[in-house]
């Protein structure tokens, strides 16, 4: 079999070729900003090949899919699968030596990122028996392999990274060819990039671009400016694969192309601007949902108890004594007392603030504190607050406390106003039993972070010596 393919001719017209047989063992950078011709290359190196090598293609955008009308690609909608599915159908695809498109279009960028990364480590831990050669397309790169950490969660980074480092590093002996193409050089993790020993390059503007480039290309600096001038579907070549010195490339036709082609110039519609504009509000309040009502005004607790007070009298046994009227001052009374009582109890500090206030209502309605019954927010507060023992502190100092703790998130008060009313007591820093009752965890590395967070926020002032104690003070509170 002659495993020679033709991608283009030369600046004088002969015929540019691929060694595909030297392109599995070498594998194949390619680089060049949106609308230079990537997806384009890509198509007619995968179209040349097709017959020749199994080809197995992560497509981020959806343009691969119509291979498979012309060359009898599986597509894979990674979107109708579950991750084990992912993992299975990849197995397969090295069994069963199938050419498949996996189509990740359909997922948001994450989950693009997460399936890529199952699938690609699923294709290198194939069984030896079937570790059959093929080219393993991956364009827009810098996704999958970023150079530095974005917006995405770090463990789905490392997992993608390290899927890619595997295809590029690891590969070859288990018949793998990784052909990677990225937009910029600069956003492709240099792991992943240096790998390779084949490349295309085609235009590109910035000059880090550039200059990475013509480094890989062996070019002087100087020359690294073509890199720019370089026109749409034109790419300056080099490896072992290609050719052994530097050669432009203009790439050949190709049979398959993209089903949406946004960049193609069509006929704008005819319609006159009343016609268009009474299209554009047709039944409008049909498509876009009314928003909601607003809520109910809150409604005065003491006016919401003595509404229930018939309905109490009502539900107290027949013949039996009525229940004796409960005051706003004996429920708050009660109140603080239920709250004391759970902050005490170290099974409920631990529960989820949900059981907390179950618990809390319960109690509540058990002793006929009625007049006093908190919403969630205001429960979370008040309960934090019992916690933290602010009881101990004089009115102002108290004051001062709460504050400072007022714009403090519900599920951070209660280890922050610990804190601070040891602070205002001039006592030492809670340890960390104290801070872990507070916060409702056992695990120091959460105590850690809730450290370090609140030291971002600017609330707290954490110091620590050598010897392992640690000091914390808050802003805005002197010693008592």
């Amino acid at each position: 079999m002659d495993s020679h393919i033709v991608i283009g001719q030369d600046a004088h017209g002969a015929d540019v070729r691929v060694d595909i047989e030297e392109l599995l063992a070498t594998r194949l950078l390619v680089q060049g900003n949106s609308g230079s011709g990537k997806s384009h290359l890509l198509r007619r190196l995968l179209e040349e090949s097709a017959q020749m090598v199994q080809q197995i293609i992560i497509d981020p955008e959806g343009d691969f899919a119509s291979l498979s009308d012309h060359f009898g690609h599986v597509v894979i909608d990674a979107s109708a699968h579950s991750a084990a599915e992912i993992v299975a159908l990849a197995a397969r695809v090295r069994e069963h030596r199938a050419s498949v498109v996996l189509g990740l279009d359909g997922l948001d960028v994450e989950l693009q990122i997460r399936a890529s990364a199952q699938f690609l480590n699923a294709l290198f831990d194939a069984p030896r028996e079937h570790w059959f050669p093929a080219l393993v397309v991956v364009d827009e790169a810098q996704m999958f392999a970023p150079s530095a950490s974005g917006e995405m969660a770090e463990d789905t980074r490392r997992l993608s990274l390290g899927a890619m480092t595997n295809l590029m590093c690891r590969g070859r002996k288990r018949g793998l060819a990784g052909i990677v193409a990225t937009q910029r050089l600069a956003k492709l993790a240099k792991n992943v990039a240096a790998e390779a020993s084949n490349f295309l390059m085609g235009r590109t503007f910035l000059d880090i671009d550039m200059q990475r480039a013509a480094d890989l290309l062996g070019m002087e600096r100087k020359q690294a400016e073509q890199i720019r001038d370089l026109e749409r579907g034109r790419f300056l070549g080099l490896g072992p694969a290609i050719t052994r010195r530097p050669v432009a490339i203009k790439i050949g036709p190709v049979k398959s192309g993209s089903r949406v082609n946004a960049s193609a110039l069509v006929p704008l519609p005819s319609a006159p601007p009343e016609e268009m504009e009474a299209l554009l509000h047709k039944e409008l309040d049909k498509v876009v949902p009314p928003p909601p009502p607003p809520p109910p005004p809150r409604q005065d607790p003491e006016e919401l108890a003595r509404r229930m007070e018939p309905a109490a009298q009502a539900r107290a046994p027949s013949g039996g004594p009525a229940a004796p009227a409960v005051t706003s001052a004996e429920s708050e009374a009660m109140l603080d007392e239920i709250l004391a009582e759970m902050a005490g109890d170290t099974n409920i500090t631990f529960q989820p603030a949900a059981s907390q206030f179950q618990s809390f209502m319960m109690a509540c309605r058990r002793r006929g504190a009625t007049a006093a019954l908190l919403d969630m927010a205001a429960f979370r507060r008040r309960f934090a607050i019992a916690v933290a023992g602010l009881d101990h502190l004089d009115d102002d100092m108290r004051e001062r406390v709460l504050g400072l703790g007022a714009m403090v998130d519900d599920d951070l008060l209660a280890p922050f106003l610990l804190i601070a009313r040891s602070a205002a007591q001039g006592m030492e820093s809670p340890d960390e039993d104290e801070l872990s009752r507070a916060y409702g965890t056992s695990s120091p590395g959460r105590i850690r972070r809730l450290l370090e967070h609140l030291e971002r926020k600017g609330l707290i002032v954490t110091r620590e010596d050598y010897g392992g104690g640690r000091t914390i003070n808050v802003p805005g509170l002197e010693l008592a």
